[in-house]
């Protein structure tokens, strides 16, 4: 019994140990090996840190464990965009060729019309990728505009590793560089790093595919916001505090995080039931939900996805990291389970892209 008490202390009392346990239920159901979670609700936060690292092993996931968190890097690399046009390093409205020529981008004159503004509300035309970019023959790769700039709404990965070789140039640092002084220093996240270091290798959690079997564990060599983010759900929720606090950006320039700068209607894609409460802001998305509107965006890099929601109208907000190809099956559950019943959109969404 003395046993059971401590650990409910430790878990935050029984409702945190009910939420484990359902996590841990889910996990087997989804054939997802492991998950790292951070919920905060004004100024408590709780951790969580399930399943395995590598799936056959005795690796447990802790609180340290390191994951890679894909696209939920992006929104590291807007909040340093917005920082540096604070400081009037950069124009968001400038055209990126402006600054600086884009060797990749095949000629079309339409690409003048590429700010980072569009860049950040994924509005510039061009593909999500022009090859994976996992491969070495992506960094050489021709780039070409997919669709008019600014005539619908298109993810782009691509226009993100355009946006980061442009802050590179206007700052003369590399992207890791940017990040560490910007965000990861600045807030305590010491466990974040958009390049493998060498600590990680005792810690890292390897990837899995559909079936629950492992993939890899990738040592990015080089940063890149749209994708090489490492780090775990303790420190990612840190930056998600931040961020929806605004801290260290101007207020009017932090509202544009929570503005619609447009609908999100996606080129080429038929409509679906979740396209009206669906809007996109500088650097990430919105959502109208039945708890309130909402800030989001998700991460996947195929053996590994991630996925946050905060609702600034009720000082909550959620991230989760999974180590396999099926993390986003939980999403709807984890929502429901932390945030109570009600319609969050993001999955269904997701689903018609």
């Amino acid at each position: 019994m003395k046993v059971l008490v401590m650990l409910l202390l430790l878990l935050g009392g029984p409702a945190a140990w009910a939420q484990q346990a359902e996590l841990t239920a889910l996990l087997q159901k989804e054939n997802v090996p492991g998950l790292q979670l951070s919920y905060t609700k004004g100024k408590a936060t709780k951790m969580y840190h399930l399943g395995l690292r590598q799936a056959g092993t005795t690796q447990a996931v802790a609180t340290n464990s390191i994951f890679q968190a894909a696209s939920l890097g992006k929104v590291v690399l807007a909040y340093v965009a917005l920082r540096l046009h604070d400081r009037g390093v950069l124009d968001l409205d400038k055209s990126l060729l402006a600054y600086a020529p884009y060797p990749r981008l095949q000629p079309d004159p339409r690409a003048a019309r590429v700010t980072a503004r569009r860049v950040l509300t994924h509005t510039t035309g061009l593909p999500n990728w022009a090859d994976n970019p996992l491969r070495p023959t992506w960094a050489t790769s021709a780039l070409r505009l997919k669709y008019a700039p600014d005539s619908c709404w298109n993810y782009s990965g691509e226009g993100y590793v355009w946006l980061q070789k442009t802050l590179e140039h206007l700052t003369g640092k590399s992207w890791e560089v940017l990040a560490q002084e910007e965000v990861f220093r600045p807030l305590g996240l010491k466990n974040s790093s958009f390049v493998w270091q060498a600590r990680f290798a005792a810690v890292a959690a390897s990837g899995h595919d559909d079936k629950g079997k492992p993939t890899e564990v990738r040592k990015f060599a080089a940063p890149y916001g749209a994708y090489s983010l490492l780090t775990t759900a303790t420190d990612y929720g840190l930056f998600l505090q931040a961020l929806v606090a605004g801290r260290g950006l101007k207020p009017a320039t932090a509202r544009l995080l929570i503005t619609p700068a447009n609908a999100a209607g996606r080129c080429g894609t038929p409509a679906s039931a979740a396209d009206p409460a669906i809007a996109w802001a500088c650097g990430l998305g919105l959502v109208t939900t039945s708890q309130g509107l909402a800030l989001w965006h998700w991460g996947d890099n195929g053996d590994f996805r991630g996925f946050f929601l905060a609702l600034p109208g009720r000082q909550e907000s959620l991230v989760f990291l999974t180590n396999g190809a099926n993390g986003n099956k939980l999403t709807d559950e984890v929502l429901r389970l932390f945030f109570g019943p009600g319609q969050y959109w993001t999955t269904a969404w997701l689903a018609a892209e």
